[in-house]
């Protein structure tokens, strides 16, 4: 659970199975549009950005992070026909979220989501266009403060 929501269970968590673009493609189906819009911008306007697959023991999975300057600008889990998008902000990041024109509940969720140590979560189960918008002025938000 996370923030009061009930996560669905991520799906690549065979420890012996690498993740490729193929076996994603395999599981996000029609979402795969969505993955590459997002690939494409982050890479475009952060061009020093880079990804990294991890198997996570904690977690008993494969996490995707993407990251700029030692930096973690977000990650993603693979679910069933989609995937999710998770940013961990610090206080100094919640004017910014505040002020900006990202959905009320996406703001609220910012809120009053539990924190973990000075970080807090949001979290986008990516399912249209608007949702990769949207984590793309998460990244926005992340790389400046």
């Amino acid at each position: 659970m996370q923030n009061g929501k009930i996560m669905e269970p991520l799906v690549l968590t065979d420890k012996s199975v690498i993740p490729t673009n193929d076996l994603i493609f395999s599981i996000i189906g029609d979402k795969r549009v969505l993955w590459q819009k997002l690939m494409l911008d982050v890479h475009t306007k952060y061009p020093d950005a880079q990804e990294l697959w991890n198997y996570y023991n904690d977690g008993k999975s494969w996490l995707f992070r993407m990251i700029r300057k030692k930096k973690t600008l977000f990650w993603i889990g693979i679910v069933n026909g989609t995937f999710r998008i998770t940013f961990y902000f610090g206080d100094k990041a919640e004017a910014a979220i505040e002020n900006s024109n990202l959905p009320q509940a996406m703001r609220e969720e910012f809120r009053t989501s539990r924190r973990f140590g000075k970080i807090r979560g949001i979290t986008i189960r990516v399912e249209s266009k608007t949702d990769i918008e949207n984590t793309l002025k998460l990244v926005d938000i992340k790389v400046k403060n």
